[in-house]
């Protein structure tokens, strides 16, 4: 199985997608590697790092066991433990895009109080089963696309010159007329003494063959070099959907788990077609798309997608420590307690009932994460803590960790805001000194505040730049540059201001 999004090696050079297929995906690359390429985004927390990519490569290793042990090797799940803003979500956004397999993130506060504002928690599987069919969907119709695109190009090419219609069978002539008139017209047919029926073409309908051959080839070389774009055709579209039904929704945490409604009735209900003037483009889109649901066979999909969740699911549960609470207890602790006694099941294995079949969980890999400032994981219950053997405890950021934050990333703050300049046709500069003075001030109202780690470096710098990204596309010098003293002089009032600080870092 090859995962779609592919995991760039340092040899490919730019600009190279016939390479970019051959490489491998996140599951098939070494711990060391895996590690490597989330070291590109994210700045420390190497005990996490070294946890998440062992995990992952085990479910290689797993497919490689023999058949009589594959099915015994269960994943190690992970829970995350440290305070707000030191990676742990980066870590799952940054596997999420990374890996092959289908991935899931979702926030465990969200199934508390369920049919009020909660949702049930197997809804999280039947997420995830839908993930894996996007995905493999879009896998299937990259394969195809070319031929849907030559499919689709004869279609637009009917459009503009529309087929000649196919002449009538010649009927009995009466004996006035002859058939004046009709030599031009339809092919001459001639039947033997045995019955053998041939056909004759007059010499005027190859002409007229051949010159729409000729329009035709022109047209298709306008059409590839975009002089058409503009020109409107008329097709035939599917109506989408019907309004009334997408009202009749069933109310949140009320899912049901394989039947819904709404398509059902949608299925039963005639396709009704109409018939719409669009510009050539989208009359392209239009039927690029139809070509693909014609070449994609949904049922190879929905195989393929759901053996993906089965065997190299992740799912990623966010704010864990949202459900914790002494045990015990009457309130919303009992609640909380309840979503953990729900979750259990799910996460030590079982079968959920999804709209496209039957879903094990037994092999899904499992990594949660949460402060813990509160409660602690020994609030879990028992059974819960089991079930997330591996434990990592991520470390708080410090003032060296924001200078490496700054600069060093593939999407550090400061390339972000520099790209956001250049849009303005401005340079952004930040001189070293200037960096560190960045990240002494948000270590600094770290201390003073709540600590919410890297995120005080979005706020920092909102405040410094605010000015210049107002007042930029009428700045009559366009390079901007920070240094240490420049951004103490545009920091200054907000640090020291108590209650400057107080609303707006």
């Amino acid at each position: 199985m090859a995962g779609p999004t592919r995991v760039p090696d340092d040899k490919t050079p730019a600009g190279a997608p016939e390479q970019e297929e051959q490489l491998p995906w996140l599951e098939e690359l070494p711990p060391r590697k895996i590690v490597a390429e989330l070291d590109r985004y994210i700045v420390g927390q190497e005990v996490a790092k070294k946890a998440v990519a062992i995990a992952v490569r085990n479910r290689w290793r797993r497919t490689q066991a023999p058949d009589d042990i594959r099915d015994e090797i269960l994943p190690n799940n992970i829970i995350m433990i440290g305070p707000t803003g030191v990676g742990k979500t980066e870590i799952a956004r940054r596997l999420a895009r990374l890996a092959g397999a289908p991935f899931l993130k979702v926030e465990a506060s969200k199934f508390t109080e369920v049919g009020y504002v909660g949702r049930d928690v197997e809804s999280m599987v039947r997420e995830l089963v839908d993930v894996a069919i996007n995905m493999v969907r879009s896998e299937r119709e990259d394969d195809v696309y070319p031929e849907a695109e030559a499919r689709a190009e004869e279609r637009l090419l009917d459009l503009l010159l529309p087929p000649t219609p196919t002449p009538p069978l010649p009927s009995p002539l009466s004996p006035g007329e002859k058939g004046e008139g009709r030599a031009d017209k339809a092919p001459l047919f001639v039947v033997s003494s045995k019955g053998d029926v041939t056909a004759k073409v007059v010499e005027g309908d190859v002409e007229a063959q051949e010159r729409r051959r000729r329009t035709r080839e022109k047209l298709r070389q306008q059409l590839k070099e975009g002089k058409l774009e503009e020109r409107e055709v008329e097709i035939e579209v599917q109506q989408q959907g019907f309004p009334m039904l997408e009202m009749m929704q069933p109310p949140q945490g009320m899912e049901g788990p394989d039947f819904n409604f709404t398509e059902w009735l949608q299925e039963m209900m005639p396709k009704k077609k109409k018939r719409r003037t669009v510009h050539l483009h989208e009359a392209r889109r239009i039927l690029v798309d139809e070509e693909l649901k014609k070449l994609v066979d949904m049922d190879d999909v929905v195989n393929e997608a759901l053996d993906r969740v089965e065997n190299h699911g992740v799912i990623f549960i966010d704010e864990l420590d949202k459900i914790a609470g002494e045990r015990g207890t009457v309130g919303p602790d009992v609640s909380r307690e309840g979503v953990q006694r729900d979750l259990l099941p799910i996460v030590e294995g079982s079968t959920v009932q999804t709209r496209y079949g039957y879903v094990r969980t037994d092999h899904v890999l499992f990594i949660a994460a949460g402060a813990f400032h509160v409660s602690k994981p020994s609030d879990l219950i028992p059974e819960l803590q089991g079930r997330f053997p591996i434990r990592v405890e991520l470390q708080p950021l410090t003032e060296e960790d924001f200078v490496r934050i700054m600069t060093e990333p593939e999407n550090a703050l400061t390339k972000q805001y520099a790209a956001l300049c250049a849009a303005e046709g401005a340079t952004l500069e930040f001189t070293t000194d200037g960096i560190k003075e960045i990240a002494r001030i948000a270590a600094k109202a770290n201390e003073r505040m709540e600590n919410i780690g890297a995120r005080r470096l979005h706020t920092v710098m909102t405040n410094l730049l605010e000015d210049v990204l107002f007042d930029l596309p009428e700045l009559a010098e366009k390079r901007i540059k920070f240094d240490a003293a420049r951004v103490r002089e545009r920091l200054a009032k907000i640090v020291e201001d108590e209650d400057l600080r107080r609303y707006i870092l």
